[in-house]
This record gives structure tokens, C-alpha cells and sequence, in this order.
């Protein structure tokens, strides 16, 4: 990564600090992620999840997430910088996710972050969940250049974007029903295979035999780039309702429906990384850890002369790092919040603009 070394606008005009420094805070569902972005890169990072939690619900329980964030922010915040050896004289701005995510998860952390750059008399600046997710990638060594085509999948989202630079973005497809992180999970239910199901569910197919079922490939045998993954899960639960639900045949209709997934994302990716004349593919969120996933992609990626990049496996969950990233690059620009505090839960991505260098 480049070295980055610009001055910009402090909340006092006369305050100014060189190199930036960023505390990057995110609360969105049900991981605390706390860490440090400067000038040499990422510096510490540290996470906190709540699966064991929820997993006695099957699912995330709202009211409990926003009560375990705000237990667990101000003793991350303190081990982060530990960690790091810095303290908070050290720092130039605090980033934090201001949505979309749960509005209690979210208050927790924009509460607790405003609060702290208010009082250390630093900016501040509100990120957007999946423009994070959707950077995440540039957090790694090899980081792709502009502009690529981003493949966001998660459990709340999928899309197809185009990304010339940061703030600049064109959505070119979404999934019109359930996400495919949404789908893994529902359908990891229906075979009970546990919570959290996206991984679950991966770690049953290993053991399936790609031959028994065949799964049909949603939206690809039409024009477009948009998705639909309900009619997946229904099928799912066809297929396990017309089969004796053992062990096996629970890992062959895994199996069955995760290669329709990684087939169906390959195919719209195939046609947006055409429909663009771009040859870079980024794929980030939940479902971008997912090992058949990225085999698929990495095929048809090769086959295209196209280049995939992915975030590590830590970062492909929510986390401190791509908060603090993004912030990073919006604090550079000069941008900051108002005084005002406010959540948004619902938030879509071509509402961000792009970052106007200072």
C-alpha cells in the first residue's frame, strides 16, 4: 500500500496532525470489532463475537447484541491500544459503522465512538457497513487496483458493483428475495445443522456427493445481473422432504445447493466482468470465506484472464479493520461528521459520495 502522508481539518481549524492515525470501531450485528489504521497500514486489530451467545436462539436476538457491545467496546478499545503501544494523544479520528446493521448494535458503537472524539477534540466519521466490506480487500498486501467489479455477499446482501475509486460506485445487480449468506443460513436450518449455518452448512458438503441432487442455477438462463435465492431454499426443503433426512443425504443436498450457489455467483460475475471490460473481481463479505466459492470463482476468473482478490479470512466477517480503513480514507479527504448522532439502519449504497481530496 502506498504511503499516504496529507494534512486535513481538524474539528479546531488551527489543529492539524500528519500522518493520520484511526480508531475504527464496528457494532453493526453481532461482532465488536475494534482497530488502528495509519500511514504504514493496519496496526492492531481485535474481535469480538457474539455466536456463542446466540447460538442458543438459532439466530442473532437484537436486544442482546446492543447490550453485549456496549459490555465489550470501552475493554476492546483499551486492548487494542495495548496492543498497539499508542494511546489516544496518537490519534487523528475515530470511524465507526453508522449503519445498515441493527439500530441498537449501531447506537452502541456510534455512542461510544462520538463520545470519545468529542472528548479527545478529533474527528469523526460515520462508515458505511458494506463500502467496509467492500474495501476489505485493500487491506491486504496485494490489493487491487481501480476500478474492479465487486462481488458483496453476505447474510443481508448481494450485489454486483462497479467500483472506479473510492465513494464511486455503480450498483449493476442485487439479489431481488434472499441474500446468499440469508439462504445458507435458512437452509442450514432446515437440515439442522447448527448456528452459525453458512459455515455449517460448508462443512456438511465436504462430505456430499456432488452427483445425488442437482440443484437448478436461479436467473442465469436470463438476461441481467440480478440474483434470486428463495426458490433455492425451496427446493432444499423439497429435496429433504422427499428423501430419508440421514446423515449422508443431509451432506449431499449441502453439497447440492452450495454448488448452485457458487455456480450462480460465477455466472452473473462472468457477465458483469464482460458487460464492464473490467478484468479485476473483488469479492468481500460472509459468504466470500467460503472455500467452494472462491474455487469456482478462481476457475472462472482464469478462464477470462481475470484476477479475483479476496480478503483474508478474518475480514471477511465484520470487522474493526475495513471500518477503520474506510474512515481512513474519508478522514484523508477531509470529510467529518456534524455533532448530530444518527443511525441508519437502512442505507444504501449509491447514497455515499465520493471523497473530494483536500
Amino acid at each position: 500500500m502506498r504511503s499516504l502522508n496529507y494534512r486535513y481539518s481538524c474539528v479546531n481549524k488551527n489543529m492539524t496532525k500528519q500522518p493520520l492515525l484511526v480508531l475504527g470501531i464496528e457494532s453493526s450485528c453481532d461482532e465488536t470489532g475494534i482497530a488502528l489504521f495509519g500511514e504504514q497500514g493496519l496496526i492492531a486489530d481485535t474481535l469480538y463475537s457474539q455466536v456463542k451467545m446466540h447460538a442458543e436462539y438459532g439466530g442473532v436476538v437484537p436486544e442482546l447484541a446492543s447490550r453485549d457491545h456496549v459490555r465489550k467496546l470501552l475493554p476492546l478499545i483499551k486492548q487494542c491500544f495495548a496492543d498497539a503501544n499508542v494511546s489516544a494523544k496518537d490519534l487523528s479520528g475515530v470511524a465507526y459503522t453508522a449503519g445498515p446493521g441493527l439500530v441498537g448494535a449501531l447506537f452502541a458503537g456510534i455512542s461510544v465512538a462520538r463520545s470519545l472524539a468529542y472528548g479527545w477534540r478529533i474527528p469523526s466519521i460515520g462508515v458505511h457497513h458494506m463500502e467496509g466490506h467492500l474495501l476489505a480487500p485493500m487491506l491486504e498486501e496485494k490489493a487491487p487496483n481501480f476500478p474492479f467489479v465487486a462481488l458483496l455477499v453476505s447474510g443481508g446482501h448481494t450485489q454486483l458493483i462497479k467500483v472506479s475509486q473510492v465513494g464511486r460506485y455503480e450498483l449493476l445487480g442485487e439479489s431481488l428475495d434472499d441474500a446468499a449468506g440469508e439462504a445458507f443460513d435458512k437452509t442450514a436450518k432446515l437440515l439442522e445443522l447448527g448456528y452459525p449455518g453458512g459455515p455449517a452448512l460448508a462443512k456438511c458438503a465436504e462430505q456430499g456427493d456432488p452427483k445425488r441432487f442437482t440443484f437448478p442455477r436461479p436467473m442465469t438462463n436470463r438476461p441481467g445481473l440480478d440474483f434470486s435465492f428463495s426458490g433455492l431454499k425451496t427446493f432444499a426443503l423439497t429435496t429433504s422432504q422427499q428423501n430419508t433426512l440421514d446423515q449422508q443425504t443431509r451432506a449431499d443436498i449441502a453439497r447440492a445447493f452450495e454448488d448452485a450457489v457458487a455456480d450462480t455467483l460465477a455466472i452473473k460475475c462472468k457477465r458483469a466482468l464482460k458487460q464492464t471490460g473490467i478484468n479485476t473481481l473483488v469479492v468481500a463479505g460472509g459468504v466470500s470465506a467460503n472455500k467452494r466459492l472462491r474455487s469456482t470463482l478462481n476457475e472462472m476468473c482464469e478462464g477470462l484472464n481475470a484476477q479475483a482478490f479476496y480478503p483474508r479470512h478474518e475480514f471477511c466477517t465484520d470487522n474493526g479493520a475495513m471500518i477503520a480503513y474506510a474512515g481512513y480514507q474519508r478522514l484523508l479527504a477531509g470529510e467529518h461528521d456534524p455533532l448530530h448522532i444518527k443511525a441508519r439502519p437502512r442505507w444504501p449504497l449509491s447514497e455515499l459520495k465520493t471523497p473530494q481530496s483536500s
